[in-house]
């Protein structure tokens, strides 16, 4: 049985993949597969992964004719992975030498660990940040859940197979949903540590995080997705409550974002950000709020008028723009 499968969703990738798969043929644990799945990509990609296939036949390809996503391509690339453990690679990072040996290693001296965070380096153009994890050995998965909520921990770790295969990544919306797969993982885990080994995440106008684009707004479905799956595991009601907290800050940082780039957006796409965005103010239970946002400028309710909370918003942005905030 393989050791590790390494999940990569690639989708015109074709300047990046090559810096990707160097890194994973580069490991020095050798016992590993890369399911690569090209997911509908209209560049170079497939030609790049078919060469590294053939030089090396740990990397396994998958080719997908239509683009439906991170999460489904993941899931498709989970349903042929082998390995006693899994992790994932986006197509535009890359690892240091020694992350797959320096996971398995916490997971063959900690028999109850059923994750393991790597370190995370976030690589800009011109600079380069590590993510700050808090300083722990090991955490319970309900502890691990609760930083996660907040993303006090990240998300790019090794787990057990028998983890992932029993919640594979949340495709319910297009972007963002496959963050809600790394809670569930964490909350159905006996122990979470982390490792040395170094994850390095690219960050660039590419990515859907950046892109000005219409998928910005599903991370509101995502949020909704997340709760539904919470109440499902009947996690503490402050977990709930916490969640509401953190989905009401979304809200307004999805405001932001249609803010800043409505411009950009098409009468449709700008439409629909609109009833997305009206959609989920009328469906989050504010009596979770602590009194000081319920209290704070840009961040009341207005629980009576979406009209008075629009204005709130456009006032409150208007305001932090002439400051040199936005």
């Amino acid at each position: 049985m393989t050791k590790v499968s390494v999940l990569t969703a690639a989708y015109n990738a074709g300047k990046y993949i090559a810096a990707c798969l160097d890194s994973l043929l580069a490991q020095l644990y050798t016992d590993f597969e890369v399911i690569c799945v090209d997911d509908g990509s209209t560049d170079n990609t497939s030609q790049i992964l078919q060469e590294y296939s053939e030089k090396d036949d740990r990397v396994v390809i998958v080719k997908l004719d239509v683009n439906g996503g991170q999460a489904k391509a993941r899931n498709i690339a989970l349903k042929h992975a082998k390995g006693e453990y899994i992790c994932m690679l986006d197509a535009d990072d890359w690892m240091s030498p020694d992350a797959i040996q320096s996971a398995i290693e916490v997971f063959n001296n900690h028999p109850k660990t059923d994750c393991v965070l790597f370190q995370v380096c976030e690589v800009y153009d011109d600079r380069q940040r590590t993510y700050p994890l808090p300083n722990f050995l090991e955490l319970s998965g309900t502890e691990a859940f609760e930083k996660s909520l907040t993303w006090e921990i990240h998300g790019l770790y090794m787990v057990r197979a028998s983890i992932h295969h029993s919640f594979p990544y949340d495709d319910s919306s297009k972007s963002y949903s496959d963050d809600n797969t790394t809670r569930m993982h964490y909350l159905h885990s006996r122990e979470v540590r982390q490792c040395k080994g170094v994850y390095y995440y690219r960050q660039h106008q590419e990515s859907v995080t950046h892109h000005v684009g219409v998928r910005r707004f599903d991370y509101l479905r995502a949020n909704e997705s997340m709760r539904r799956q919470m109440i499902d595991a009947q996690v503490e009601t402050r977990l709930l409550t916490l969640y509401e907290k953190v989905r009401w800050l979304n809200l307004i940082d999805v405001y932001l974002f249609y803010y800043k780039n409505r411009r950009q957006l098409s009468h449709e796409d700008r439409q629909f950000g609109i009833r997305e965005m009206r959609r989920v103010w009328g469906n989050i239970d504010v009596s979770c709020l602590p009194n000081r946002l319920k209290w704070k400028f840009g961040y009341m309710p207005f629980r009576c008028s979406w009209v008075l909370f629009r204005l709130q918003e456009e006032s409150y942005f208007f305001l932090r723009s002439l400051l040199g905030r936005n």
